[in-house]
């Protein structure tokens, strides 16, 4: 279903409002000299931005992306052959706010072709019962406490994937038509994945989760739930008891189960806090990217092992 099968790459994902202006300056010709012969050379931030250049891109593109496998993306710094490789991409795809050394770097390579994909949706602000930055990050470039994790709200992750899609047809309009096709097919896809959502969490013992990594607060946004982070910490690092007592007090409050951890971070918080409360630990994937430890192959089937494992936690009927 999913090129991202055959080319085990994570990407990366980030935006500027340089974005569809600049794409626009782009001729044909222009689009068409490049080094992957008539294929054009997309460079992607993190897999969330990989997984819509190769959905949309198909065939006529050739993904490369600044992420590797298992890495942790907002920790990503990058070689020097990373950076000077940017100046040389037909395409490059990222997402504003989530690696600072990526926003960084595209900033300086002073590439033309550029898509920060945050320009293509609303960004909001999340607190801690629903988001945030559990790495303390700040979001450079982005106002004071905006999410970056539009991916995790399929309905945003489909506004995104539109104007990707837009922007690749003015980008190479010989292939315009192929694009537009691809792209629907894709909203589609994510417009069922959302629908299974709505459905599946519609009726639920509670509506609250535990989240080591505040990833999910446009999710929990979108489908009427509250996401209670362990703010302020690193993944790994030891909460304070004051914190775990907090978290006791909530779970037992809201009838909250579970609490989450994810694939790229260790699970000793979670281990930690459910330890200490009596709460069970699961997997919530932020799908920052993909690995052989990941419950699916590509972005549809990872959110669909989230949707289940909410639906475990929240006691969905």
């Amino acid at each position: 279903m999913n090129v991202s099968r055959l080319i085990p790459t994570a990407a990366v994902a980030g935006a500027a409002v340089l974005g569809l202006t600049a794409l626009t300056a782009c001729s044909t010709s222009d689009a068409a000299d490049h080094k992957n012969g008539d294929k054009l050379d997309v460079v992607a931030s993190f897999y969330p931005m990989q997984f819509l250049a190769e959905q949309i891109g198909g065939k006529h593109v050739s993904v490369t992306t600044l992420t590797k496998p298992g890495v942790e993306p907002h920790d990503l710094e990058l070689t020097p052959r990373q950076t000077g490789g940017l100046g040389d991409a037909d395409y490059i795809l990222y997402l504003k706010g989530i690696q600072p050394a990526v926003d960084d770097a595209i900033k300086e390579s002073g590439s033309k072709h550029v898509l920060d994909t945050s320009t293509l949706t609303t960004l909001e602000d999340h607190g801690t019962e629903t988001g945030g930055d559990e790495h303390g990050h700040e979001h450079h470039g982005d106002e004071a406490g905006a999410d970056p994790h539009i991916w995790l709200d399929p309905v945003k992750y489909a506004e995104v994937a539109k104007g990707v899609g837009k922007s690749l047809e003015k980008t190479d309009p010989a292939h315009a038509a192929d694009y537009r096709k691809n792209t629907d097919a894709l909203v589609t896809e994510l417009e069922g994945l959302d629908t299974a959502y709505r459905n599946g969490l519609k009726d639920v013992t509670t509506k609250t989760f535990i989240t080591t990594h505040s990833a999910f607060g446009y999710l929990a946004e979108r489908y009427g739930l509250t996401q209670e982070g362990i703010a302020g910490i690193d993944p790994e690092a030891e909460p304070s008891p004051a914190r775990i007592s907090e978290i006791h007090t909530i779970a037992k409050k809201n009838k909250a189960t579970t609490v989450f951890f994810e694939t790229l971070a260790s699970d000793k918080t979670a281990k930690t806090l459910a330890k200490d409360t009596g709460l069970k630990t699961d997997v919530l994937d932020p799908l920052e990217g993909i690995t052989d430890r990941s419950k699916g192959d590509d972005y549809i089937e990872v959110m669909q092992s989230n949707l289940a494992a909410l639906q475990k936690a929240l006691g969905a009927k």
